[in-house]
């Protein structure tokens, strides 16, 4: 199982301590950085940035949005920066929401979710391919352009620039079992947000296909300390945001997941709490054991005990979010 590093999104601005972790990441060892975007900075900049100051480590984002480009758009991000970087781009894909998608990025959330990822991810091949003019007569990115509202004069293009590699890693960050399974078939790996080695069974229907060399990469919280309950709280915190905050009480992804968990009871009372403005209860309403399942938190040797059950399933990669360089170490060590 190789080790990532994960940096997430900028809150209120750029976090200072992310290109010095990313740094001693690949210092120690680690395969990969990964950096993500919600409604607020990018995922690419500070995946350049990171690039010009590294040398070796792979560079994924985790993820970026779909609705923020069109898919030819994203690919000239990919293309770019895996030549800028020497071949070390990875792009993690993810549809987001319905309240970020038509809220934050003003446009309509696909019906057909899976037939828009679908999609999406095929113009991106045929750019990296660069056999010919990207030409899909899809439903939601078509190429040319062909609606009504157009001028009708859209010409198939083909790639200008030569794309380093043609099969540069696409992963998704699907979430619903149909998408899990459709993922297997059209991309090279899996972000999964929440991830339990002790509730594997829960995807195993959805991977049952996935091709040998598949990448399932999830993403968790570390941190080494000596008080379990003091260093779950920020999981509890991430968990009360994306699960009561992260979508519309009646449609969200993040707190369906959950309850497919085995946690249904306790996401509707985080939402509950969440939405009615009671955020600080929301926190405290998210499970220790939910929270503590999908982290790697504690004494060195409890995390030890709890990274061997992460290595024992089928998960290829794990991208750690870790708050300080001691916790980056002692993981590098206990996965050697």
């Amino acid at each position: 199982m190789r080790l990532g590093l994960a940096l997430g999104y900028w809150g209120r601005g750029p976090d200072p301590r992310h290109l010095e972790l990313a740094r001693e990441a690949e210092r120690l060892g680690y395969d990969s950085v990964w950096t993500a975007e919600a409604w607020g900075s990018d995922a690419f900049t500070p995946l350049a940035w990171i690039a010009a100051h590294t040398s070796r480590i792979r560079l994924g984002t985790a993820v970026a949005q779909m609705a923020a480009r069109t898919p030819t758009a994203t690919a000239m991000h990919a293309l770019t920066l895996d030549h800028l970087s020497g071949g070390r781009m990875m792009l993690g894909l993810g549809l987001s929401g319905p309240q970020v998608v038509e809220g934050w990025y003003g446009r309509p959330f696909p019906r057909s979710p899976l037939t828009a990822t679908r999609e999406y991810v095929d113009v991106i091949r045929q750019v990296l391919a660069r056999k010919g003019p990207v030409e899909l007569a899809g439903r939601f990115h078509a190429h040319p352009y062909g609606g009504d509202d157009g001028t009708g004069t859209g010409k198939p293009l083909k790639a200008i620039t030569h794309p380093l590699r043609a099969d540069l890693p696409v992963l998704l960050g699907a979430e619903g079992p149909k998408n899990i399974a459709q993922t297997t078939r059209i991309a090279d790996g899996w972000l999964p947000l929440y991830w339990s080695p002790m509730r594997t069974d829960v995807h195993q229907t959805s991977l049952a296909d996935a091709p040998e060399g598949f990448m399932v990469a999830p993403m968790a919280r570390a941190r080494v300390c000596d008080d379990i309950a003091e260093g779950l709280l920020p999981v509890k915190a991430m968990l009360g945001f994306y699960i009561g905050g992260m979508g519309h009480a009646a449609r969200n992804f993040h707190a369906d997941l959950m309850a497919r968990m085995g946690f249904a009871d306790e996401a509707r009372r985080i939402q509950e709490l969440f939405l009615t403005g009671r955020r600080e209860e929301a926190v405290l309403a998210v499970p220790d054991d939910f929270a503590d399942e999908i982290s790697l938190v504690g004494p060195r040797e409890r995390i030890a005990e709890r990274l061997a059950l992460w290595r024992s399933g089928p998960v290829t990669d794990l991208l750690v979010t870790a708050p300080d360089p001691h916790t980056l170490r002692v993981l590098a060590e206990l996965n050697a």
